[in-house]
């Protein structure tokens, strides 16, 4: 049986709740919802919604790191949104993480995200 290898990075915003930033196994990196806040603060301080996926985004890639993979090997994302109306935005903002290759991804709205995010990003990751 593969270890279940829990991942942290303090790059990464602490869990908000009783769970963790990521569970490496078998070759991938599992990383849970990121929310769009600043690591040193803990609190959301982007101005729209295009900054919110980037802080998301930025925190996904501490994790990958610290598990010794980057954003460029994700397989697999899921947005969180309860503004669907700015999808061009969250499109825009989006793209720039994944210039040469996107991963498959998802687009929800939702009705409301923890701590007033209007966004939430998790990911699939291969590891390296």
């Amino acid at each position: 049986m593969t270890e279940l290898l829990t991942i942290s990075s303090p790059a990464a915003p602490a869990a908000v709740g009783p769970y963790v930033q990521a569970v490496a196994h078998a070759g991938v990196l599992y990383c849970s919802g990121s929310l769009p806040l600043n690591p040193a603060t803990g609190k959301i301080e982007a101005a729209d919604i295009a900054a919110e996926v980037r802080q998301s985004l930025t925190n996904l890639a501490a994790v990958c790191r610290e598990a010794g993979t980057d954003l460029d090997r994700a397989i697999r994302t899921t947005i969180y949104t309860t503004r669907l109306s700015e999808f061009a935005e969250i499109n825009g903002a989006y793209a720039e993480f994944f210039p040469s290759r996107a991963p498959a991804r998802t687009t929800i709205e939702v009705a409301g995200l923890p701590l007033g995010a209007t966004v939430e990003i998790d990911a699939i990751i291969a590891l390296r």
